[in-house]
């Protein structure tokens, strides 16, 4: 059995295009692939006994989709909306899900020399969802395994008998 290392990981990683977005002072990145679109955010739903940073579901074009609130999520203090308060749309193993974040800034490419492994400290959110650090002249962007994140038991948004 061969254990993934750091620099395969780093390979993965660098020369990809990742959408930045911010949420409180931190700004994440996540693979712009993951990405179907970005919209304004609009009032949810809410569905009763959903986890707290579940804001509820919208009506996507026919598709009713849930809604994730990353700042609640990560535990990073109150949720505010506003003009700048945007959902991005995400396509996970063909299932369609919205994040609230705080604002999207850009889409940047990294390469091999701005990726650097996760650190192994405690974070606002487990490091198993972080798969490095980009840097970019005196901007740090999280980088996020959204794909792991968003199927996770915890996130409760996929059906853990469905392979």
């Amino acid at each position: 059995m061969q254990v993934p290392t750091t620099a395969n990981a780093d390979d993965d990683i660098s020369g990809r295009e990742f959408l930045a977005f911010k949420l409180g002072k931190e700004e994440y990145g996540i693979d712009i692939l993951k990405v179907q679109e970005i919209r304004g955010y609009e009032a949810v739903t809410r569905i009763a006994s959903a986890p707290e940073f579940i804001k509820g579901v919208i009506n996507l074009r026919g598709i009713v989709i849930p809604v994730v609130d990353m700042r609640i999520k990560f535990q990073l203090g109150e949720a505010v909306y506003d003009q700048f308060t945007v959902v991005i749309i995400l396509n996970i193993n063909g299932r369609v899900v919205g994040m609230v974040v705080d604002s999207v800034s850009d889409v940047t490419t990294l390469t091999p020399d701005q990726v650097k492994p996760p650190p192994e400290m405690g974070t606002a959110f487990s490091t198993e969802y972080i798969i490095g650090l980009g840097t970019i002249d005196e901007r740090m962007l999280i980088l996020v395994d959204i794909d792991r994140l968003m199927t996770s038991p915890e996130m409760g948004l996929t059906d853990p008998t469905a392979a």
